[in-house]
C-alpha cells in the first residue's frame, strides 16, 4: 500500500475539500516553523514521531527537512533510538494495565 508516488494524489485530495486542506497546511506550516524551538530540532521531532508512528511519508519528507536544515546523521541515529526507547517505554507502561489488582475487582485466587 505505501508507495510514495500517491504523494501526488495530494491536488486531488485538496480539491476534493480545499478549505480543509487549506487549514491543515497552514497548520502544518505555523507549527514546523521556526519558533521558541529551532526548526532543526522540530525537524528531529517530527523525525522521532514518524518513527514512533510509523509513517513512512512523514519519514521521507521528515528526513529530506532535517538534512536541509543541517541535521546530522548522528542526531538522526539518536532520534532513532529515543523513538524506540519511548515505544518500548509505552507498551510497558500500558502492560501495567494487564497485571496485579485492579481497581474495584478483588485480585483472583491463585
Amino acid at each position: 500500500m505505501y508507495d510514495i508516488a500517491n504523494l501526488s494524489n495530494l491536488p486531488h485530495l485538496r480539491n476534493l475539500s480545499s478549505t480543509t486542506m487549506s487549514a491543515f497546511e497552514n497548520f502544518d506550516r505555523a507549527a514546523m516553523a521556526a519558533g521558541a524551538i529551532p526548526r532543526r530540532y522540530k525537524e528531529l521531532i517530527a523525525l522521532g514521531v514518524a518513527i514512533a508512528t510509523q509513517c513512512p511519508y512523514s519519514l521521507e519528507v521528515h528526513r529530506t527537512n532535517a538534512e536541509n536544515a543541517g541535521v546530522t546523521e548522528a542526531e538522526i541515529a539518536e532520534v532513532i533510538y529515543i523513538a524506540a526507547a519511548m515505544r518500548a517505554t509505552a507498551a510497558i507502561a500500558h502492560g501495567t494495565h494487564l497485571v496485579g489488582p485492579r481497581k474495584g475487582t478483588p485480585k483472583p485466587k491463585a
